[in-house]
């Protein structure tokens, strides 16, 4: 007897033009999350993505799409305009990662003094908040979240196939190894 297997897949693939990317595209294994800035369990995975990259090297490409759930997180939508608006100037990681090291701490002044802290030009920072430039670019990511069947945050996808195991470091460092083999 057969078994009928439903597994969530990507349905936007990964591009070099479009998404923000850390690790070679010839990468052995490519690892997708959907995250959102104010999220607790995103916070508490980010350290865990951070130690797996350290210990996977080059063999694997981390992939960040913005999926804010704007109806328990009041600040997640604007603080990933904030860090969109640092893309367009360059510094998208190191954003990122004050972002979620500092998630507690979103209000308008602070993601400003983030801003300041990696070196944004404030005035097109400023304006490009208070115009909403990034938010077609944030529902962009959104809604192909919602397409690839993201429910919740954190949501990883695994050489494009949803993780739905746990994201704890072994777990996830497990399935990111057996996937690159």
């Amino acid at each position: 007897m057969s078994r009928t297997q439903w597994g969530a897949a990507l349905t936007l693939p990964v591009s070099e033009e479009r998404d923000h990317i850390q690790g070679p595209k010839e990468a052995a294994v490519t690892l997708v999350e959907y995250g959102d800035y104010e999220c607790p369990y995103c916070g508490a995975a980010y350290p865990i993505v951070k130690e797996v990259q350290a210990r996977m090297g080059d063999r694997l490409r981390f992939v960040f799409r913005n999926f804010p759930i704007t109806t328990s997180h009041p600040h997640a939508e604007r603080a990933a305009e904030a860090a969109e608006a640092a893309a367009s100037q360059g510094p998208f990681w190191q954003m990122h990662d004050l972002l979620y090291e500092n998630q507690k701490r979103l209000s308008d002044q602070d993601l400003r003094a983030y801003a300041d802290t990696v070196g944004l030009d404030l005035d097109s920072f400023d304006k490009e908040l208070a115009e909403h430039v990034h938010a077609e670019r944030v529902r962009e990511d959104f809604m192909s979240g919602v397409r690839s069947g993201v429910n919740g945050t954190p949501t990883f996808y695994v050489d494009g196939v949803r993780h739905d195991d746990s994201y704890d470091l072994e777990t996830l460092l497990a399935a990111l190894e057996r996937a690159a083999l």
